[in-house]
């Protein structure tokens, strides 16, 4: 596992993503509180290791402009306005559904604010993932989304999908697990939208933190 996080890492700064190592939850708390000055516009992706590694709890302490998807009692119109408003924050913050040794982020979305803001609009983009994620290529990646995280996401969001019920997608029983698009016809369904993110323009604006845990889906 050391040579694949190396490799790994290597190969996201090769990329122009900075990338950087952690051995737990606890430091990955500390690194993200580092990374953000006190006043920035924060936004987030849904993501449980952000709630694992307690960085949601962080951003609600007062000292950033959080714009929290997750507030109690916010309606399905105040959530689209946050995550227009997200496109323009200074720091995003989510994990990736896969990271290849290769150094490319994939990652698969039902409403694609994720992914958009992986792609584009926000100044900085902090990734925070346990080494579970590293995969070997793109191949896996797409293996990883329909064995593991999609059925696990499903499950935990309530979605009424194929994937949610069997704990894997129906790709597993009727073949397609290597084509990322193949997939239950559920309108339900959280895998709508696919993201490669590999050699990156603008340098270090995705950064990302790997956790030496098991952390997420």
């Amino acid at each position: 596992m050391q040579n694949r996080i190396e490799k790994t890492m290597e190969n996201l700064k090769a990329n122009n993503m900075d990338a950087e190592l952690v051995s737990n939850r606890n430091d990955a708390l500390k690194r993200v509180e580092e990374l953000i000055p006190e006043g920035a516009t924060v936004a987030v992706g849904g993501s449980v290791t952000l709630t694992e590694t307690g960085i949601l709890n962080l951003l609600r302490c007062g000292k950033f402009l959080f714009l929290d998807r997750y507030k109690k009692g916010i309606t399905p119109e105040e959530t689209k306005e946050i995550y227009i408003r997200s496109m323009s924050a200074d720091y995003y913050l989510c994990s990736s559904n896969a990271i290849t040794e290769k150094g490319e982020l994939y990652n698969v979305d039902g409403n694609c604010n994720r992914i958009s803001a992986l792609s584009f609009g926000p100044k900085n983009v902090i990734i925070v993932a346990g080494v579970n994620k590293i995969v070997a290529d793109l191949e896996e990646a797409v293996k990883r989304v329909k064995l593991v995280a999609a059925p696990k996401n499903a499950k935990r969001l309530g979605i009424n999908t194929y994937c949610e019920k069997n704990g894997r997608c129906v790709c597993a029983e009727k073949g397609g697990l290597d084509s990322p698009t193949a997939g239950c016809g559920s309108d339900s369904r959280i895998c709508c939208s696919y993201l490669v993110c590999g050699k990156q323009k603008i340098k270090n604006r995705i950064k990302v933190i790997l956790v030496e845990e098991e952390l997420g889906y």
